[in-house]
């Protein structure tokens, strides 16, 4: 289904469908998180289409940080042994350091990210999105900026100390992201969904700008510090952007009328309908009382389904992508070509599936099928389970329990690659749009942290499993 214009989708915030018989009750899929206004709010357009861009680059800077310090290997390799001295010769302890330093930067990441997708879900009505959002972008760059000052300090004399400090940046940084991007992605469910489409856009943005900073590296770069020096200056000046762009967006008309005061949140049962007819001040001014605490019960019985779905699409990407596709080789390797060794898996891995991934999440701007309620979206989905097999048949190396490989050609893994991150970018994106749009507009903020945390125990089970699937192969 083609999304229509805004104007034509019942002049609603929450509304997701273009009514096919212009009335909607007989559209059996309409949203029910309808919040229309009275005939004195006329609805302003989207000049220059200024809120989707600004929602484009928070998702940009939602993912491009951490990309950025997760895609500089070769430098914390270079800043965990002598870094006055490439050569290695370390302690057992440095090497155990620099051998699971990978797996440390995992756990730094994971942990903090769930955590703080709690905290933020009960804060949700204590502090304002805008607090929340401004501190932990604030938060994000003081840490770059303490990265960036280090990338040229020789830490060769204090190797556990740079160690203990990179954990404890890649904490905060995974923390203060997630309640950044988790916020600013409930923000959008008062808004029309091409905005949270834009902001999940952005993100897979983040990723591809990332792969091609890596390639860039590996063709050009000769000194290490210098290419990280790169990566970390730009993330912080995209963070500094990031906030500009945050305190812009109040500014913009068409922003301040969907960011307008809503009736504090109420419990509704399932089978009481929320009131979506009228428009109304709000009944508790801010920080005067009413429940601080959003209702989960209500929000996890309406997103079960598409939790599921959110769930199970990062569980089968992350137990794909990057455990498996990255040990995957040219079967031309021998050749000695660039392209078949140093170029192979930054190629057909990093840059094929975050760009895979952007076009599938751009392309819900224009097409959004199957509906929120549709059971083709949750088959779509497990259908994806297929792809396991498919990557593990490739030239997966080492192999040690399953010797056969059944797809001899390069043409392979650059067809599943493709085909994982177009799958991904479009699935994840319907349901992680369509979540907060079938709640009330009141509890669109807290469903959208909800749905953030679907989408975290996904990628954790995925990492999970995808170290049971290396050792089975």
């Amino acid at each position: 289904m083609a999304l229509g214009s805004e104007d034509a989708v019942c002049h609603s915030s929450n509304s997701t469908y273009t009514p096919v018989s212009g009335s909607l009750g007989a559209d059996p899929e309409a949203l029910p998180g309808l919040d229309c206004p009275g005939p004195g709010l006329p609805r302003p357009e989207d000049r220059f289409n200024g809120a989707y861009v600004i929602f484009f680059c928070l998702g940009i800077g939602s993912l491009l940080p951490w990309n950025f310090f997760v895609t500089a290997k070769e430098y914390w390799a270079f800043k965990l042994r002598n870094c006055s001295s490439p050569a290695t010769g370390n302690s057992p302890e440095d090497t155990d350091i620099m051998n699971y330093f990978e797996s440390y930067l995992a756990v730094a990441s994971t942990v903090p990210a769930l955590l703080c997708l709690v905290v933020n879900f009960l804060l949700v009505n204590r502090i304002p999105v805008r607090v929340r959002v401004l501190a932990s972008l604030t938060v994000t760059l003081a840490i770059f900026v303490v990265m960036t000052v280090l990338v040229k300090v020789d830490t060769s004399s204090w190797r556990h100390g740079f160690f203990a400090v990179t954990i404890v940046c890649m904490v905060i940084v995974s923390g203060s992201s997630t309640i950044f991007s988790s916020s600013v992605y409930g923000l959008t469910g008062a808004f029309p969904m091409r905005n949270a489409q834009a902001l999940i856009s952005g993100g897979a943005m983040g990723g591809t700008i990332s792969a091609v900073a890596s390639l860039v590296d590996l063709a050009a770069s000769r000194d290490v510090t210098d290419s990280t020096l790169a990566f970390f200056l730009t993330a912080a000046a995209f963070l500094g952007l990031c906030l500009g762009l945050y305190l812009l967006l109040p500014r913009l008309e068409y922003s301040r009328y969907y960011m307008r005061p809503i009736c504090p949140a109420r419990v509704f049962s399932g089978e009481e309908a929320a009131p979506q007819d009228t428009y109304s001040t709000p009944l508790v001014a801010p920080g005067s009382g009413g429940s601080h605490m959003p209702p989960l019960r209500p929000i996890l019985k309406k997103t079960g389904g598409l939790g599921f779905c959110v769930l199970y699409l990062f569980l089968i990407t992350s137990l794909i992508f990057p455990a498996v596709c990255t040990n995957i080789e040219s079967l031309h390797k021998d050749s000695g070509s660039p392209w078949t060794t140093t170029f192979f898996v930054p190629l057909t891995t990093f840059l094929l599936y975050n760009f895979a991934d952007l076009c599938g999440r751009q392309i819900t701007a224009w097409v959004q099928v199957p509906g929120p309620k549709s059971k083709v979206l949750p088959g779509l989905v497990l259908l994806r389970s297929c792809l396991v097999p498919l990557f593990v048949f490739c030239n997966y190396q080492p192999r040690v329990r399953l010797a056969t490989v059944v797809f001899r050609s390069d043409v392979y893994p650059v067809l599943f690659t493709c085909l994982l991150g177009l799958s991904n970018g479009y699935l994840s994106t319907l349901a992680l749009i369509y979540g907060p749009k079938i709640v009330p507009r009141e509890l669109a903020e807290a469903t959208g942290v909800v749905m953030s945390f679907y989408m975290s125990i996904g990628l954790v089970l995925g990492s999970a499993c995808s170290a049971l699937l290396v050792h089975l192969i």
